[in-house]
Formats: structure tokens, C-alpha cells, sequence
């Protein structure tokens, strides 16, 4: 009966993990203030750790132009700052802020920087890292820019590495065909 028992807990348990869905994390936004990713459910979302540094850092200018031609359809991007990779991303949440706006124009969410790796990394980021949870899409960030274009759901759909431009053809039509499973 013990062992019955304890199958059936751990079968809940794993079911409950692969269950879990971005809208079960909350982060601070760029200004502090608490942004529960439930916020975006029934959207398209892709969220992109970003450095303000880094020789991917004009990316800023394709992501602000996706974001720009999908908004008004259901999509939204989420810079989340980082300073995980050769310390790119060394300034304050307000520098960040400030540096994204007057050189980049960037209008799409950011949040306040966290860690996207090793001891200290963020919650949402164990998530989108675990390869039990996500076998298709897990595994360690590598480097900045790294993009997971999430469902509706909440669910991971695809990931993007930093060398895989927001404005690629992959990734427009992983985008336009997420987009046009959402019930209007």
C-alpha cells in the first residue's frame, strides 16, 4: 500500500510540474513594481534575456520592430536584462530603462534584471531551463538574446538562440503560426 501510494504521489507530483506554465511566475518590472506573467494569458509572448553590452544588442531594433507589427495581434515581447554573460548588463534597472528607450525606442515590457543562470537563477528561469519539464525547449542559457516564444497557454513553444535574429524568417512564422491558433 506504501509503495501504491507513494507511485501515486509521485505521478501527481510529475503531472503537476508539467502542468506549471509562465503564468504560474511573477517578476518585477524595470520600475519595481511586481509583473505577474499571468498578466499576458491568451497572448503570444516571447521573452528574451537581454544585455545592454553585448554584440547581440542590436537586436533591440528587430524585437521593437516585431513587437511593432504584432502587437495589435495578440503579441507581446518581454526584455528581461541580465548580467549573466561577460557582465554586459553591469547598470541599474533605470540605466537599462533609459539606454533600451533613447537608443533602441524600446516600447515592449522590460522587467528589473535578474539571473538567467547558475545558483542565483530566477524561478522562470529554472522553468524555462529544465529539460524534465521541457524536453524540446529546455537547457542551460548560453548567452544573451536567447528567445522562448510562448503559446497562449502559457506554454513554451519554441526557442530561439542568440544567433537567430527576432526577425528571421523562423522566427516570423513560428510567430504568425502561433498567432493564428488564438480564437478571436
Amino acid at each position: 500500500m506504501t509503495k501504491l501510494l507513494f507511485c501515486l504521489l509521485f505521478f501527481a507530483g510529475a503531472m503537476m510540474a508539467a502542468e506549471k506554465t509562465i503564468y504560474d511566475f511573477t517578476l518585477n518590472s524595470i520600475e519595481g513594481q511586481p509583473a505577474p506573467l499571468a498578466a499576458y494569458k491568451g497572448k503570444v509572448v516571447m521573452l528574451v534575456n537581454v544585455a545592454s553590452r553585448c554584440g547581440f544588442t542590436p537586436q533591440y531594433t528587430a524585437l521593437e520592430a516585431v513587437y511593432e507589427k504584432y502587437k495589435d495581434r495578440g503579441f507581446v515581447i518581454v526584455g528581461i536584462p541580465a548580467n549573466n554573460f561577460g557582465s554586459q548588463e553591469p547598470g541599474t534597472n533605470q540605466e537599462i530603462k533609459t539606454f533600451c528607450q533613447t537608443k533602441y525606442n524600446v516600447t515592449f515590457p522590460m522587467m528589473a534584471k535578474v539571473s538567467v543562470k547558475g545558483d542565483d537563477k530566477t524561478p522562470l528561469y529554472q522553468f524555462l531551463t529544465d529539460k524534465a519539464a521541457n524536453p524540446q525547449t529546455g537547457g542551460e542559457i548560453q548567452w544573451n538574446f536567447t528567445k522562448f516564444l510562448i503559446g497562449p497557454d502559457g506554454r513554451i513553444v519554441a526557442r530561439f538562440e542568440s544567433k537567430v535574429t527576432p526577425d528571421s524568417p523562423e522566427v516570423i512564422a513560428a510567430i504568425e503560426n502561433v498567432l493564428s491558433q488564438i480564437k478571436k
